[in-house]
């Protein structure tokens, strides 16, 4: 008998498991990722990047010198209340201090902008990156990916190969980030107590805002006559007439009835403050947004500012009537000084005009 050489047994099978299914041939093999090509993170031609590298801290440093002129600027070319009454000389400073400011913050931004745009244009790489958007939270794996990306694109922009521009970039912005500082001189001095004084003080004379001319109880004849008048000796001081502004109104025998009030312990209205009992002086800065107060009624005695229509009863303590103004008109102390003139007794014992944070 011939005996049957034995085919070679394959591998033993574990029992339990399945067998090996053969691979079809018709079934194409299941496609890989492409690994993505490694981002080229310097720049060809290295001796361009460095003449690029020089010329973009030399555009910062030109920056920051600029930044500084401009604050120097600022501050040595004053323009303020010193230089408005100087005519001609007032015109010369502010175009000195326009052409300053205005050339030396443009030679800043410009330097910087400059220097920004060949930075970008020479020293990083040219690639176009696509980035999908997904729905937020993003996936532990994207949050690794960003941060790899960020990592990656931080080295292509050269910031961290190249101290000089870094170094220079920061010097550029110094001044820029300080000007804020230096631009808020603008917004003060702070009013400190100035918003709660006039320059009415005992004694002043009153004197019509036209003419300049003091007066006498007896030139003011006509009952229902409202006159205003300004402190003697201010009528060129702009910044003192815009709290100072004063209304006279003379009323017929018995009509004036100025209640006394009290504001927090403050005396703020009698008819103690008044002259013959018929002339009475209320502040012309209305209480609301501090519109000039300039209708009278002489039927009604009520005061009207033209702005919105506040309504202050003027035979009693001008107490608000009607509209947005939240307290009376304030009410000058009068008096008559040795020669028979009107004048002021004391200033005003509260703030004149719109309330303000620190009165509320």
């Amino acid at each position: 008998m011939t005996d049957i050489p034995e085919e070679p047994s394959g591998p033993e099978r574990v029992i339990g498991t399945p067998s090996p299914a053969p691979t079809a041939v018709d079934v194409p093999a299941a496609p890989t990722a492409p690994t993505p090509p490694t981002p080229v993170l310097d720049p060809p031609d290295a001796a361009h990047a460095k003449r690029a590298e020089q010329l973009v801290a030399a555009l910062f440093v030109l920056a920051f010198l600029a930044g500084c002129a401009f604050i120097f600027s600022y501050i040595y070319f004053e323009v303020g209340q010193s230089t408005i009454h100087k005519g001609a000389n007032a015109v010369v400073a502010v175009l000195r201090s326009n052409m300053a400011l205005g050339s030396t913050l443009a030679v800043a931004l410009l330097a910087l902008g400059t220097g920004s745009m060949i930075w970008v244009r020479h020293l990083t790489p040219d690639i176009e990156i696509a980035e999908e958007r997904h729905d937020l939270p993003s996936e532990p794996v994207d949050r690794k990916a960003f941060q790899h990306e960020f990592a990656e694109g931080a080295a292509m922009s050269q910031l961290t190969k190249r101290p000089l521009v870094r170094r220079t970039m920061l010097l550029a912005t110094a001044p820029l980030a300080l000007a804020p500082l230096v631009l808020l001189r603008d917004l003060g001095p702070l009013p400190q107590t100035d918003l709660r004084h006039t320059v009415w003080r005992k004694g002043l004379r009153a004197v019509t805002l036209g003419g300049l001319r003091p007066l006498r109880p007896a030139d003011i004849d006509a009952p229902g006559s409202m006159i205003t008048v300004i402190p003697e000796g201010y009528s060129g001081d702009q910044e003192a007439l815009t709290k100072a502004g004063v209304i006279l109104i003379k009323f017929a025998p018995g009509e004036l009835h100025v209640p006394t009030n009290y504001n927090a312990g403050t005396l703020v209205s009698t008819m103690n403050w008044t002259v013959d009992k018929s002339i009475v002086a209320y502040s012309k800065i209305c209480t609301h947004v501090g519109c000039p107060v300039a209708l009278y009624e002489q039927t009604t005695h009520h005061i009207l500012c033209p702005c919105h229509q506040s309504t202050f009863d003027a035979a009693n303590g001008a107490n608000v009537i009607f509209g947005p103004a939240a307290r009376a008109l304030p009410q000058l102390p009068l008096t008559v000084d040795a020669d028979g003139y009107l004048a002021a007794a004391s200033d005003f014992t509260q703030p004149v005009g719109p309330s303000f944070w620190e009165r509320g």
